[in-house]
This record gives C-alpha cells, structure tokens and sequence, in this order.
C-alpha cells in the first residue's frame, strides 16, 4: 500500500512537471513573438512550480526510506518539509505578485495574457489537489493549491483585459494586488499548517475512536485509556494505550491479551502499539467496589473532570490510586486537580492518595 502510494505521488508530479514545462515553453514563445516581459516572467514562474513538483517527488522518495539506526522511526516527516517548502515557493509567489502588481498601479501597463494557460492551470490545480487529498500528501495538495491560485491570477488578468479592450479601463493591477494578498494569506496559512503537524497535533479523532473501540471489543478489557498517537509521517502512527482488566489476570494470559490486542490494532488500523499499560480492576471485594462509585461520584462532579480511571484500593495498605483527566478548558488545571484531591481525601481521611493528573489527547 506505501508502495502505491508513493507511485500515485510521484505519477501525479510528473504529469504537474510536464504540464508546467509546457506552459513554460508555450509563454515563452509567445512573449518573445510578443516583446511582452511579463509574459516570459509568467513562463519563469511555470518553471518554479515545475520545481515545486521535483521537491515533492524528492521528498516522497527520502521518506519512504527503511528505518535505521539514526532515524529508528523512518523518514516519514520529510513529506512535512517538502510541503514546507512548497509553501514558501507560494509565500514567495505571492509577495512578488503584489510588489509587481504595485508597481503596475504606479505605472499602468497594457494587459494581455493568453486563455489556455488558465484553462490548463484549473485543470491542474484540480487534479493534483485531488489526489493529494486521496493520498493524504500535504505537498501534493499545495501543489495543487498554488496551480489554483496561479490560474485565478491568470484568468483575472484575462478579465482584466476583457475590461480594458471593451472600456478602455485598467483594472489589472488592483486585482493583480487583491490576489496576491489571497495567495500570501494561503501561504500563511499552508505554511502554519505543515509547521503544526511537525510539531505534533492532537489525536486524530475518529483514528483514536476506532482504535478504542478494536480494543474495547475484547471481552475482559473493562476499559482503555491514555491513548496517545505519534505521527511519523503521512499515515504513520505509534503509539501507547492503558486497559483496564481484571485483578484475577494471570501474567501468561495477559501477555496473550497484549499480544492480540496489538496485532488488531496494526492490522485494522495500521497503528504500532509500542506499550499496552495495565490497570488492574478490584472485581472480588464488594466494598472497595462501592468506595470506587463514590470516589468517581466526587471526581465527576468537578466541572472541567472529563474522565476518572485505573482506580485501584488497597484495604491493608490504606492506599487508594487513580488517574483523572481535566480539559484543557480549565482556566487552571492544577487547580481542579488540586480541589478534587482535597474532596476525594475528605471522604476518604484515612487513606493515602496516589493521583495522576491525565490529558485527553483527542479533546476538541
């Protein structure tokens, strides 16, 4: 499946890199035919998004590189530097569109350009888009995006010339000027996009909801939590999960339980489980049972508390454990931790408190 992928990214680069050389070629003609500046500037430009496709098939292929002793988790994230760059071809588009527009404001020029190469430009700004939204390639969807923009220049340019034949007005330059602030602002935005996910965004929330539910549907797994997600690449994920089971577990069968519940996960989802924590689950004594329901009565009670799990109680011991996780809508989570603390140890005086404060990785 990465194999193919690969080869749909590279396939769709290539035909972006030949219909931009064509688009070259063909501007190039037609404004040395012409003695027109501005229109082999537009065939340099063409050129530039040409690269802009080589950067995503060179990205595509160091990615896909094995893992090795440097890079144990593989080469995935240099698909969000490709796309990185691209987004800084755009940026760069963008402003040197406007400073040209400003200068055309200043000294107003006769527009011309030429249809096909918007009808060309539409056509390939769709494709490529698509198919990088197919293949979840962020350089591939900017690439699509900056042939969009491109052909929204081009045909208001065209429009722009359409007016000036007909009315003898020149509007060209304002909406050369417009544009590019749209074009800078999607580079903005591109830009900040790519730079989230190399940092490390939240859980992705149906992929996080799938696995939970594969890991719910074995029988004695009472519970699953903690889930966090890594994300090494487009559609490269490891991560960690805590399960409540049973206190009555043997080792050799939970080793079994982990076992099978890590092959599933992969399988179905193509998600590693690197580590299955375990909370074990009081299911014999009665009476921690109902000290279970009250404590959580209390902890659910707090307004940001969205969750309270791996409880666990030790009569002889008199200590008492669990893990709460708090919203990040909390003014102060610290805070909340520390009221629910003080309420559960009210209830309970005489036992000693073992309590994480946890975080919701999928919460919106």
């Amino acid at each position: 499946m990465e194999a193919s992928r690969e080869k749909t990214i590279v396939k769709t680069s290539i035909v972006g890199i030949v219909a931009n050389v064509f688009l070259a070629g063909f501007k190039a003609v037609i404004g040395l035919m012409t003695n027109s500046i501005a229109i082999v500037l537009d065939a340099v430009n063409n050129v530039s998004d040409a690269g802009s496709s080589l950067i995503t098939i060179v990205g595509t292929k160091l990615a896909g590189r094995e893992p090795d002793k440097k890079h144990p988790f593989g080469y995935g994230r240099i698909e969000y530097l490709s796309a990185m760059i691209i987004s800084v071809i755009v940026l760069y588009a963008g402003i040197t569109s406007l400073v040209e527009s400003v200068k055309q404001i200043i000294h107003p020029e006769t527009p011309d350009y030429s249809a096909v190469a918007v009808v060309v430009k539409i056509l390939l700004g769709r494709y490529v888009k698509g198919v990088g939204v197919k293949v979840n390639s962020d350089s591939l969807i900017n690439s699509g995006e900056d042939a969009t923009l491109d052909s929204i220049i081009s045909a208001s340019t065209l429009i722009a010339a359409g007016i000036f034949l007909l009315f003898h007005i020149s509007l060209e330059a304002w909406l050369g000027a417009i544009i590019s602030v749209v074009i800078i602002k999607s580079g903005i935005e591109m830009l900040r996009d790519t730079i989230s996910r190399i940092l490390g965004e939240r859980n992705d929330a149906e992929l996080a909801k799938a696995i939970h539910d594969t890991v719910m549907s074995f029988p004695d797994v009472q519970g699953a939590y903690d889930l966090v997600l890594n994300n090494y690449g487009p559609d490269k994920w490891n991560g960690s999960i805590h399960i409540e089971v049973p206190d009555t577990y043997s080792a050799d069968r939970l080793d079994q339980l982990i076992r099978e519940i890590t092959m599933k996960v992969l399988r179905e989802h193509r998600v590693i489980l690197t580590a299955v924590g375990v909370y074990s689950v009081n299911t014999t004594d009665e009476e921690v049972i109902q000290a279970k329901r009250q404590v959580e009565a209390i902890v659910l009670a707090h307004e940001h508390v969205r969750q309270m799990h791996g409880f666990y109680l030790l009569k002889d011991q008199k200590t008492m454990r669990f893990d709460i996780v708090i919203s990040f809508d909390a003014n102060d989570r610290r805070a909340v931790y520390t009221e629910v603390v003080a309420d559960v140890q009210k209830a309970f005086p005489d036992y000693e408190l073992q309590v994480a404060m946890d975080t919701d990785f999928t919460e919106e």
